[in-house]
């Protein structure tokens, strides 16, 4: 797939550095809000067990780590990792009472750590953003111990047309609501446009594999 946005130099990164003060807000306009119950339904499906290493790629300001802590184990080791210096300063920030974290600023395409390290990798709205998808993929495959288990949450097609037919008329205002919240418009833009050119299901089903 010609990944046209994502390979546009220091874009994704300038956008992230306009946004991320406000990137949970931000998820919100994006989903109108359901990527909270997205979250939970993907802490149910960790179901992890003790002593297993967790590994959160494209982190943003660390919400999976932040649900994971408090409603599984506060005593749980995380490794949280974003190529953005202000989401991993934010998450910080966000999450300074726990000590059990580890912030590592990264790409997705090449992680800073050992190979058959992690029991469990998860990765939010953040594979339609890498510059290379099928390295991101192999690189979780690099990092995960053999039996590990990889989750996804992304944005993609809608497979409902009354549904599609709605958000893509909301996508339009997008935008507009970015403009009144971060004073920009042209971030959410590429949001939207990054989402409308994103593989679908089927497709990234076929990459993982």
């Amino acid at each position: 797939m010609q990944q046209y946005l994502q390979n546009k130099k220091g874009l994704v990164q300038n956008v992230f550095n306009k946004v991320y003060d406000k990137y949970d807000l931000m998820n919100d306009f994006m989903s109108l809000g359901i990527h909270r119950l997205w979250k939970k339904d993907l802490l149910n499906m960790l179901n992890p067990s003790p002593n297993q290493k967790l590994i959160d790629v494209a982190c943003g300001t660390g919400d999976i780590a932040s649900l994971f802590l408090k409603n599984v184990s506060k005593n749980y080791d995380i490794t949280c990792v974003d190529p953005n210096k202000g989401m991993i300063k934010k998450g910080k920030e966000k999450l300074n009472e726990f000590k059990n974290l580890n912030w590592i600023v990264s790409s997705a395409e090449k992680l800073p750590v050992n190979q058959n390290l992690f029991d469990l990798y998860t990765i939010s709205f953040g594979l339609r953003n890498t510059k290379n998808i099928n390295k991101a993929l192999s690189e979780a495959h690099r990092v995960l111990k053999p039996g590990g288990r990889f989750l996804c949450l992304e944005f993609s097609k809608i497979q409902n047309s009354n549904l599609d037919f709605v958000y893509k008329n909301y996508s339009k205002i997008i935008p507009l609501i970015g403009k009144l919240v971060v004073g920009e418009k042209e971030p959410y833009e590429y949001l939207v446009k990054s989402i409308e050119d994103f593989i679908n299901q089927d497709e990234l089903v076929i990459l993982m594999k």
